[in-house]
């Protein structure tokens, strides 16, 4: 196969082997390369007709034999084998006498249900993204998208998409209150007319018809960021004609920022937005930010279990890393100078009393996150990605406002990590709550974007190691559940998230002793470590830690039913 390399002949060999699975068949491969040539691969197959004749009928199709088990519902691990047929979890016992199409050797590795990412900015969308591999390799089959309010309206499109195109991963999405907010108002940093929330509303509806699990926010973002709590309740309301349905939220200050409401304020709108709509409510990424909340995870904890109850189902998601991601307009520039879009935005820069204000507050804004010398920009640009705001500054000879403006006309925003901006005591501390699910919020990279967050190739197995593995503040099977079931049982996915029979088969065997983040801050790209098998809808997604590209992923609609409430 012309300029394929090894990854087309992993695809030609997952692809077969899933065939061969659908049809009741085996397939024999073979790999070679021409004597006295360069060793390109080849790939020969003989496929025997087997279920037809009768000459094999084995009972599973793959049996995955002596692997501990992490079911994902937090009991403690049990050795047992797991048969496997037409994508499920047929059997789960001692199947040594039995026989099957492929067995797998798991002694002495962990066998868990696929992991679920319960904040993602997966690329499922671009061609280029939408293997999931960075996902795979941590052992996550599932993303959850549409998040921070970003998600489309048009979910029953997005959906279909996916479906046509393939999918590396499972993926479901939400709807975003900031899409539909962009797509009605603009940018328009005021509260909406009655016709324009009655548009909103109606958006938001087409979403839920479509196929999403909830509403999500992204408060903290440009346009959601100029709604008041109303205009989001009413939202929410309409959400929540869907028995079940969900409010994720990126809530509207997390602790650094500028003239900001407040930590506590903000995670108490959350709350209530949900409590009053009547939704379910997951707050994206939970974690107090800045050096004033370093300590200080306690008091939102404490919030959210009083919540609870009370009777209001609360629950989070988190990632293990100290350093955020976002973009620098949200990071460097206070709300009143973010509206109106790029051509507003920079019109303020030149005003001759409000250019001076903006810049004064640019500077207090970016001190409450550290300093210019702690906003890395990670944006595609290569012009930009590489190098820290405050250097930026020094080598182009101006201000850090001015480099902010420049980088703003010549490039509309820019994505940028926020360094140092998390404790990691406080990440330990929520990591205890046996409502926190794990996420890795992170966004796949570009082709040729040098810098890139690490969390979206090692949040899984950096939180295991670091927490459970290495540290003792949780146990092994308390972080597997928070990796699977307990995300499956939050967002309706009653066949999938736990070893159990009947369950679709979205498996990972791991080898806990090599399960391990490789990505770092300064080189990014790599791969994390030690998860050698998994399954996806019963198909090899990686078999033997080599990706076999089969994109075995599905597009998954909310199981909610609407209610007449």
């Amino acid at each position: 196969m012309e300029g394929g390399g090894d990854f087309s002949v992993n695809a030609i060999r997952g692809s077969l082997r899933e065939a061969a699975m659908r049809r009741g068949t085996r397939v024999l491969l073979f790999e070679g390369g021409e004597p006295g040539r360069s060793r390109r691969p080849c790939l020969v197959a003989l496929v025997l007709l087997v279920s037809a004749s009768g000459c094999y009928a084995p009972d599973f199709d793959v049996v995955i034999v002596g692997g501990t088990i992490y079911d994902g519902s937090g009991g403690e691990p049990y050795v047992a084998d797991v048969g496997i047929s037409h994508g499920m979890i047929e059997e789960i016992g001692d199947l040594a006498a039995r026989t099957a199409f492929e067995t797998v050797d798991a002694s002495g590795l962990a066998v868990t249900p696929g992991f679920i990412d319960a904040h993602s900015h997966a690329e499922m969308d671009e061609s280029w993204g939408s293997h999931g591999q960075e996902f795979l390799t941590q052992g996550i089959t599932t993303v959850v998208l549409g998040l921070d309010g970003g998600g489309p309206f048009r979910v029953a499109e997005r959906l279909d998409a996916w479906d046509r195109n393939g999918l590396g991963v499972n993926a479901m999405t939400f709807v975003g209150h900031n899409a539909i907010r962009r797509e009605v108002m603009g940018l328009d940093a005021r509260a909406p007319t009655d016709e324009e929330l009655d548009r909103m509303k109606a958006l938001v509806r087409q979403g839920m018809e479509g196929g999403a699990f909830g509403l999500s926010t992204g408060l903290f973002y440009t346009p959601g960021t100029f709604s008041e709590t109303e205009e989001v309740i009413e939202l929410a309301k309409v959400a929540a004609e869907w028995d079940n349905a969900i409010y994720d939220t990126h809530d509207r200050d997390l602790g650094a920022t500028f003239q900001g409401v407040g930590y506590d304020a903000s995670v108490a709108e959350g709350i209530r937005i949900g409590e009053e709509s009547g939704l379910r409510v997951i707050f994206s990424h939970f974690n107090p930010q800045g050096a004033n909340n370093y300590g200080r995870a306690n008091v939102g904890a404490q919030m959210i279990e009083d919540a609870r109850a009370r009777g209001v189902e609360v629950w989070a998601a988190q990632h293990p890393y100290t350093a955020t991601q976002s973009n620098l307009r949200s990071y460097a520039l206070p709300r009143w100078a973010s509206g109106g879009g790029t051509d507003a935005v920079l019109a303020r820069f030149e005003h001759p009393d409000t250019g001076s204000i903006l810049r004064t507050q640019i500077m207090e804004s970016l001190a409450m996150r550290g300093g210019p010398e702690k906003i890395m920009i990670v944006d595609e640009d290569p012009d930009l990605n590489g190098r820290t705001l405050a250097e930026r500054a020094t080598e182009w000879e101006i201000s850090v406002p001015d480099a902010v403006q420049r980088i703003i006309e010549s490039n509309g925003n820019a994505s940028v990590m926020n360094l140092e901006l998390y404790d990691i005591d406080n990440t330990r501390y929520l990591a205890r709550m046996d409502w926190m699910m794990t996420c890795t919020d992170g966004r796949t990279p570009s082709d040729g974007q040098a810098v890139t967050h690490p969390r979206v190739y090692g949040a899984f197995p950096r939180k295991l190691r670091q927490f459970a593995i290495e540290g003792d503040d949780i146990a092994i099977p308390f972080a597997i559940r928070s990796f699977s079931g307990l995300a499956a049982d939050f967002f309706g996915l009653d066949d999938r998230g736990y070893v159990e029979e009947g369950r679709i088969a979205d498996v990972a065997v791991i080898d806990l002793e090599t399960y391990r983040d490789v990505s770092t801050m300064e080189d990014p790209h790599h791969f994390s470590e030690g998860v050698v098998h998994v399954l996806i809808n019963g198909v090899f997604a990686i078999h033997d830690e080599e990706r076999t590209g089969v994109m075995g992923g599905k597009a998954l609609r909310a199981p909610w039913t609407h209610s007449e409430r």
